[in-house]
């Protein structure tokens, strides 16, 4: 068993709760805020768009829905049942393709690259919610998806955002109504270095060929009423024989 399974039990307990509507959920901004931002990073850099995208812990599919409509195989991906069941459910037409998967089992994410082919990768706050012992495998089979050909935007809260939840948790009214049953089911966030991130990405032979910032925009509101904005960080990689 790997280590991301140990959090499975809390994520599927989590999201069998989550109201399925979308919006309900902490982190599930609209994509005109999220994966609308990240795909104009992204889109200057795919050398072959024509390929599947495979959205790594795509939670309730709002994101993946977006990107069903931009490529043309879309498959998401989530460690819990129960998120994988709330996708397809939010997803009547079956725009997108939807699996239970473990990113850092080896073993399935190679089934999926045998199935697939080469593919781009869209992962969204995944790497912060992984065990240490699981970072490094979650980033080589982001690799074996993307082969010779496919290019990956990885989006992590940057190391501020801990403190700023932190924060928000232990205020005096306690935490926010969309983040308090994230942190009942024990999900809290991870930490992760910023320039740890670059780091994996080398040792699983991928090159960083863009990088930058921008506001991670939740559903969420602090005590003065605005909508809550974590720092985050994006990175588009690809193969390292790939030029930039």
């Amino acid at each position: 068993m790997s280590v991301t399974n140990t959090y499975k039990a809390a994520w599927e307990g989590f999201w069998s709760e989550a109201p399925q509507e979308q919006g309900s959920v902490f982190w599930d901004a609209e994509p005109a805020v999220t994966a609308e931002l990240h795909l104009a990073s992204f889109e200057p850099h795919l050398t072959a768009a024509h390929l599947p995208l495979v959205d790594l812990g795509c939670g309730n599919g709002t994101q993946t829905r977006y990107f069903a409509g931009r490529f043309g195989t879309v498959v998401g991906t989530d460690l819990s049942d129960a998120a994988v069941e709330h996708a397809r459910t939010s997803d009547p037409e079956g725009l997108a393709d939807y699996r239970q998967l473990d990113a850092a089992d080896r073993d399935g994410v190679a089934g999926l690259h045998a199935e697939l082919g080469d593919a781009n990768v869209y992962m969204r706050g995944v790497l912060h919610q992984c065990g240490p012992a699981d970072q490094q495998p979650l980033v080589d089979n982001i690799a074996t998806l993307l082969g010779e050909r496919g290019r990956a935007v990885v989006v992590e809260p940057a190391e501020a955002a801990g403190a700023a939840l932190r924060a928000l948790a232990q205020g005096p009214s306690g935490p926010p109504p969309k983040l308090a049953p994230v942190l009942r089911h024990g999900i809290a966030p991870g930490t992760v270095p910023d320039s740890a991130v670059p780091e994996l990405f080398a040792a699983a032979g991928l090159v960083v060929l863009a990088e930058g910032r921008l506001p991670l925009t939740t559903t969420d509101f602090g005590p003065d009423g605005r909508r809550i904005e974590l720092p985050s960080n994006w990175w588009v990689v690809g193969a390292g024989s790939v030029p930039a």
